[in-house]
């Protein structure tokens, strides 16, 4: 999750998340050589007072300004269309989860099993455990085996709301009506934190998302117990 002053991204948790990772340090390198080469560029000019005939008038000099450019955003779109592909690319999900978002909380409902479903609330300051932390923890967990292509479904009762997970490289919208898919896959086992990514109203700041990735050994026990008590 992310700690105070953090200036990049969190710790990447998916395979995608490293995609856009690498992305983000590929856009950015681009970003700084370009803003490099402008700032000598007015410094130049700036400071000097010699001037080339050849230099006010070349159609060299546009051919180069306007290939250049175009190179550079092949350089970032190129890669930017392979991540696009990759976040649709959904193939033979081992587990179907529909996440309906309410005012203001949660619904969850394993679609693979009969009657597996609950709701997801922020568990109130005064209510937290030692350990716990404040506006992000929920009373019940989006539990999810590691190391398996998770489908997630994703809609909205009531109005707009947003099911993001920054670890897990995931934001989809929850609109009403319309029935929106993401992938996600968990590389290795933990507990990650996300919330509402779209103003739902008063209590927007207060419906929190927790994915536990877990083994598929104990995702198993997991289900077992869920539908036991339900």
């Amino acid at each position: 999750m992310a700690y105070p002053s953090q200036l990049g991204f969190q710790d990447a948790a998916s395979p995608l998340m490293e995609e856009l990772l690498h992305f983000h340090d590929h856009a950015l390198m681009v970003v700084l050589l370009i803003s490099v080469l402008v700032l000598y560029i007015i410094v130049t000019m700036v400071s000097t007072t010699l001037t080339d005939k050849l230099i006010l008038d070349s159609q060299l000099i546009e051919i180069i300004w306007t290939i250049l450019p175009a190179f550079v955003l092949a350089l970032i779109a190129l890669p930017s269309l392979r991540i696009l592909y990759l976040m649709d690319e959904i193939n033979d999900p081992h587990l179907t989860i529909k996440t309906v978002g309410h005012q203001w909380y949660w619904n969850y409902e394993y679609t693979d099993y009969t009657d597996l479903s609950f709701d997801s609330y922020m568990i109130p300051t005064q209510d937290l455990m030692p350990g716990q932390l404040r506006l992000l923890e929920v009373d019940h967990r989006m539990v999810i085996p590691s190391n398996s292509p998770v489908r997630v479904l994703v809609t909205a009762e009531d109005v707009l709301h947003s099911w993001a997970v920054p670890s897990l490289g995931i934001k989809m919208d929850a609109v009403p009506g319309r029935l929106n898919q993401t992938t996600l896959f968990a590389s290795r086992p933990g507990v990650f934190y996300g919330q509402c990514s779209e103003i739902c109203g008063a209590n927007h700041s207060f419906m929190p998302i927790v994915v536990e990735s877990i083994s598929l050994n104990h995702f198993k026990d997991w289900v077992t117990f869920m539908i036991e008590n339900e």
